[in-house]
Order: structure tokens, then C-alpha cells, then sequence
């Protein structure tokens, strides 16, 4: 299947006529090509991104409301077909994306389009002096939007949506890995009646087409979820411009369990929080930190859950690890779980590859768990993005609090403890953006969404995501 470029309200080639091959994980094929994008093509999205912004900053925000969910239930009427589309493309479970990246990326269009109903400022009458100063949210113009390819539309559109909700018109470029529902939202688009230049999707490498994303200078914000690498790059192009940036990167998140935790509900939620996505999602807790009095107990109990798993194809409804996105991550993932051998780690369960009948070249593999001597160990410090975790013990809240935030990144931690002091104690310590307690992934989209350290930039979510794509502009009027 040949995808094409969204620009104007139309698909179009590349204008160098260059592609590249589009793989399915499942069983190692190619089964598309997409276009590797130019210079010339991005040039041509902001284009027509210019040309609609005055009109579409301009309409009226009910309307604005009313196209956004339109596309929401456009998606959700679409729901078996992006979701099949968005499995095949990344190796997720199916079921995970019906359940989950579809309908989230639904609500994405239905909450911003909400949202800006109710996003106001704010005014401050100067008594005595005989003044009132208002603050106008006014839109910044075309802005950019670079998302990854775990939770592919989920993360698309959790950038696109606010952008063109504030009166922003977007050059978005999906990852080339997983470009496959960028391209169909295109058509969803269309139907919903965006104007044409609202959205305009170009694809291609981060090195070419996302790199004039971010280098052209009338693009006045970027907006990008991914490695911590790229996003120091960003900021170095970025910064000398002036852009507006929003930065959500990598993360390697403790799930810090004491013993007074309600201990089923811990161990369920543990194994989704380890494993869901193939682990291949920034949020996922990847240091296991158990109280050592239930150490063994949990180490026991994990394991025998991990290895009730099954991995299979992404298109079967048993399936609970599908595939991971490529060769190359697979071959990543690997030589982390030899590091770990060569740190004295010890596997408990998992770390082999995994041939599926009639998908002997699909990449799959093993859930792992890995029982570490140490919080120095690269394979805790460093992210692996893969169905990887470490676990050991800790004896006291200092000493755990003391590992989980002795690392680079700072995006979430989950906390296990039903002790509230404690819970209010850590919460006030941890080095995260986001703190879990008693449960992960919950998640209301009315609240700030990102991380310290070399986890971000900025934040995403609610009135946050608002602020950013719009500029403040305060009036003075004098009496």
C-alpha cells in the first residue's frame, strides 16, 4: 500500500518521487511504501498551513468545538478499522488498540474540542490607579508536531488536537515506523469538514523531514514526544529561533512496592504497567523496587505471572505481547539483556526470541525479568523502551527514594503503600513529573502531562496544552 502525503486537503507523492519501505512487524515484511519528504514538501504544507491559518483563527470557537468532534466520532465509528490498521503497523495486540490507542485518540478530539469552550484568561482591574488589564490567548500561527511510533495515533493526535483547537494551523509528521493511521486520519478530516491547510500530515525521517520541520524558521512552535537525544537536538536548532518548544521524552520509571500495599491489586497492576505495549511505552515502570520483608514473596508470585504471557501474533485476541515495532528495536532490546549478564544481573524469566508459527520473521520476544545486584547497572539507568524490567529489594523509604530518583530521567513513579504519610512524604520526593499511587496509567486529560531532568520540556494536557500553543498578550486600559 502506497500512503501519500496530506497537504491541503489533498494527498499528494513526494516531490522528489523518494519513499521508503514500510514494515509489519508481525512477520518482518514490507507492505507499503511511504514518502521520505523534502524540503520542497514541507514547504509546501506550510504553505498551505499559512494560507488557512487567518480563517480558521478567526472562526468562531463553536465551530472550531464542532469539527473536533465531529472527527471524534468519525474515529469511533472507525473504530475496527484503525484499529486493525494501528496493530498491523506497530505489532501491538489488537486488542490494545481497540481497547485503548483508538478510543484514547477519540477522546483527544472530544476533550480539546470541549476544552476551548471553557479556556479562558484572565483580567486585573488596578484600583486606584484607574486601569484594567485583560490577557488575550491568541493563536501562534502554523506550529509542528513530531510524535512517535509506540502509541502512534494516541500521540498524534494528543498534539494535533489542541494545536488546531487554540486556532493554530499544523505541518504534523507522524513516525516513519508507524505511519499507517496518520495517513487515514487525513481522510477522517476531510469527512469531518476541517478546512483544507488546517492539518497537513508530511512523512518521512526525522533526519530529513523532520529536520525541516524544525528548522523552518515561520513554524513558531514544535511540538515532540520522543528519545531524549532527538529532543536535545530540537532544542539546539530551536533555541537560536526563539520557538516556543514542548518536550516529552524518555523515561525510566521506578515502581516503588511496600509491603503494606494491597498486594493483588499490586501484582496485577504490576504486570500491566511492565509489560503492556511489549513495554514500549515512555510511562511503563521499569525499576522494580520491592520492600525487602515481601522480596521473595513478589519475586515468586511476578515471574509466575510472566510467564503465563503469551506472546503471539498482534491479530489474535488471546495475544497479551505482540511484536516489537522493528528489527532494529528488537536488536536494541537484546543487547541490553546482555548487558545486564555481564553486569551480574541475573534472569529470572524471558530474554530469548520467540518464532511464531507462519511468522518466523516477526519480532518477538520473551517478557524479561531481571533480578539486579545494583541501581548503577546500565540496564537500570539507561531506557531499554522494550517488555524489559529490573527488580530489587530496598529497607527503607530513604534508601528507595534515595535509588529512584538517582537517575537522568524524571517522567512518572508509581508508589505501592497504603500508608498515607508516607504517601504524602514521597509524593513531595520524587524527581517525577507524574506520581501513581496505588495504581498506573490512570489517567484524566484535564491534567499537566510531562517530566524533569532529560524527561521534558514543558507539559501537555488540559489548559496546559492550550497555554502552550497560544501566545499572551496583556491589554492596558487606562480610564
Amino acid at each position: 500500500m502506497t500512503i501519500k502525503n496530506y497537504i491541503n486537503g489533498n494527498f499528494h507523492n513526494p516531490i522528489q518521487e523518494n519513499w521508503l519501505d514500510n514494515y509489519n512487524p508481525s512477520n518482518g515484511e514490507v507492505y507499503g511504501q511511504i514518502p521520505n519528504s523534502s524540503n520542497e514538501d514541507v514547504e509546501n504544507a506550510y504553505i498551505a498551513a499559512k494560507s488557512a491559518f487567518p480563517s480558521w483563527s478567526q472562526i468562531s470557537i463553536e465551530e472550531r468545538s464542532r469539527i473536533l468532534i465531529k472527527i471524534s466520532e468519525l474515529l469511533e465509528a472507525n473504530l475496527d478499522r484503525f484499529a486493525a490498521a494501528e496493530s498491523k503497523d506497530n505489532g501491538k495486540p489488537i486488542s490494545l488498540a481497540k481497547a485503548v490507542d483508538i478510543p484514547r485518540a477519540a477522546s483527544n478530539f472530544r476533550f480539546f474540542g470541549n476544552a476551548i469552550t471553557q479556556f479562558a484568561s484572565e483580567s486585573h482591574e488596578s484600583v486606584g490607579l484607574q486601569a484594567v488589564n485583560y490577557t488575550l490567548r491568541q493563536p501562534i500561527g502554523v506550529v509542528g508536531c513530531i510524535s512517535p511510533w509506540n502509541l502512534p495515533l494516541y500521540l498524534f493526535t494528543w498534539k494535533i488536537a489542541p494545536a488546531i483547537a487554540a486556532g493554530n494551523c499544523v505541518v504534523a509528521k507522524p513516525s516513519e515506523v508507524t505511519p499507517m493511521t496518520a495517513y487515514l486520519l487525513g481522510e477522517i478530516c476531510n469527512e469531518a469538514g476541517l478546512p483544507k491547510g488546517v492539518l497537513n500530515i508530511v512523512h518521512g525521517l526525522g533526519t530529513t523531514t523532520g529536520q525541516a520541520i524544525i528548522e523552518h524558521e515561520d513554524i513558531k512552535a514544535i511540538s515532540f514526544t520522543g528519545g531524549t537525544a532527538t529532543g536535545a537536538h530540537i532544542a539546539k536548532v530551536a533555541a537560536p529561533m526563539f520557538k516556543k518548544l514542548s518536550l516529552e521524552l524518555g523515561g525510566k520509571n521506578p515502581n516503588i512496592i511496600f509491603a503494606d500495599c494491597d498486594y493483588e491489586d499490586m501484582l496485577d497492576t504490576t504486570v500491566r504497567s511492565s509489560f503492556a505495549n511489549q513495554g514500549q511505552i515512555c510511562l511503563c515502570g521499569s525499576r522494580i523496587f520491592v520492600e525487602a520483608s515481601i522480596y521473595e514473596k513478589f519475586k515468586v508470585d511476578f515471574v509466575e505471572r510472566i510467564k503465563a504471557l503469551k506472546v503471539g501474533h498482534p491479530a489474535e485476541a488471546s495475544t497479551n505481547i505482540g511484536a516489537l515495532v522493528s528489527k532494529s528495536h528488537l536488536k536494541k532490546v537484546k543487547e541490553f539483556i546482555e548487558i545486564a549478564k555481564t553486569e551480574n544481573g541475573t534472569i529470572l524469566c524471558g530474554g530469548n526470541e520467540v518464532t511464531i508459527k507462519d511468522f518466523e520473521n516477526g519480532y518477538y520476544l520473551e517478557p524479561t525479568v531481571i533480578e539486579v545486584p545494583t541501581n548503577e547497572c546500565r540496564v537500570n539507568q539507561e531506557e531499554i523502551f522494550g517488555p524489559v524490567v529490573t527488580i530489587m529489594p530496598f529497607l527503607t523509604e530513604d534508601e528507595v527514594l534515595q535509588m529512584a530518583n538517582k537517575v537522568k530521567y524524571g517522567l512518572s513513579a508509581t508508589l505501592w503503600t497504603n500508608n498515607l504519610k508516607r504517601t504524602m512524604r514521597m509524593s513531595n520526593q520524587l524527581q517525577t513529573g507524574i506520581v501513581w499511587i496505588n495504581t498506573w496509567m490512570l489517567r484524566d486529560l484535564r491534567t499537566p502531562f510531562g517530566g524533569m531532568k532529560a524527561s521534558g520540556v514543558g507539559r501537555e494536557g488540559g489548559f496546559e496544552a492550550l497555554r502552550f500553543f497560544t501566545e499572551a498578550k496583556n491589554v492596558c486600559i487606562k480610564y
